[in-house]
């Protein structure tokens, strides 16, 4: 009988992912991570994990990871922000520690597979989208190590969401679950990313709006305030149309504003590239640059040391550096990078 390990958050997904699992016949134990350091966090969470698997009548563990999410999460989020750069910390939580660390300690354990409550599936070596498109989570999964893909689970990858809340509504003990407020995108941000820098940071730096010539036409509060494609929170001398960031410059303190149509990008380049196939040189794919945004058909070329260019068959706009671009085949994730 296998032996499998349920990250445990103390929300309904993750619950009825144990609940589910152990219908299944399966040896199923919990374990809640401990990533950060938030106020009051972890000890509602544990309370509801703690609950969950009394019910289920499973074991579970509090692992805390907390010195290797900063390492790999929390300070790099920090200096790409300084860098002028728009990071996604959930990806980097993803390879490293959720499907990092938890593997190894699942591993060392004994377990047999790490099951999560992801919206996603495992299919031939690949992750594919979860039937679910308003859930689907592949773009957050899409940095994971190939290798440890034998050892994921995803049972709720062919499952809907409203499904899963009406059928937690149904059990006594997963009532609760099925009511409760949806976590954050972020966990450590409670409100804002500017609420975490200025913690760390000086954020409030008033300097110079340029345009694309260098001109100065206008002011901002500090540049770590914006991100590619924002269209308030700066003044301009004089503007008759609206104007969107399309450049920050850390080291000058500067960012580029222009209309809509200067947002336009038919190129761009990634590094850190995650292949799960062998593509030899180049690959044609269509790629998201951000969650919510739609794919589009590309041609992807290789370079050295895990680098690459995107060529798009047709425009994007608001190409953000730091954030991930995710190359997919139909419904499967073929690779990620970061762009740059």
């Amino acid at each position: 009988m296998k032996k499998i390990l349920v990250a445990m958050s103390g929300g309904v997904d993750s619950t009825c992912t144990a609940y589910f699992l152990k219908q299944d016949g399966f040896l199923v134990e919990g374990a809640y991570m401990k990533l950060h350091n938030k106020p009051n966090y972890h000890e509602a969470n544990i309370k509801k994990v703690k609950k969950a698997a009394s019910f289920l009548d499973i074991p579970y563990h509090v692992v805390d990871f907390s010195d290797k999410f900063d390492d790999f999460v929390f300070d790099p989020f920090i200096q790409s922000y300084k860098d002028g750069l728009t990071p996604n910390p959930c990806i980097m939580c993803n390879r490293n520690i959720k499907f990092g660390a938890l593997i190894e300690f699942a591993k060392e354990k004994g377990f047999d597979a790490l099951a999560t409550g992801h919206y996603a599936n495992i299919e031939d070596g690949f992750i594919t989208e979860a039937i679910d498109k308003s859930k689907d989570q592949s773009y957050f999964l899409s940095n994971i190590k190939k290798e440890n893909l034998d050892f994921m689970m995803f049972p709720l990858g062919k499952k809907y969401k409203k499904d899963i809340k009406a059928f937690a509504s149904t059990i006594d003990f997963l009532k609760e679950f099925a009511t409760q407020k949806e976590s954050s995108e972020i966990c450590f941000v409670e409100n804002s990313y500017l609420e975490i820098l200025e913690q760390k940071l000086k954020i409030d730096m008033p300097g110079d709006v340029l345009n694309q010539d260098g001109e100065i036409i206008g002011k901002h509060k500090g540049y770590m305030h914006y991100t590619i494609g924002q269209r308030k929170g700066f003044t301009l001398f004089v503007a008759h149309d609206p104007h969107y960031v399309l450049k920050i410059d850390s080291k000058t303190n500067t960012i580029v504003v222009g209309k809509k149509d200067e947002l336009n990008i038919y190129n761009f380049k990634i590094k850190d590239l995650n292949l799960f196939f062998d593509p030899k040189d180049k690959f044609e794919s269509h790629v998201k640059i951000r969650y919510a945004g739609a794919k589009t058909p590309c041609l992807v070329k290789l370079h050295d040391n895990n680098l690459a260019t995107v060529e798009l068959y047709e425009k994007l706009q608001g190409l953000a550096p730091g954030q991930s671009a995710v190359f997919y085949d139909e419904n499967r994730v073929i690779a990620s990078g970061i762009i740059i």
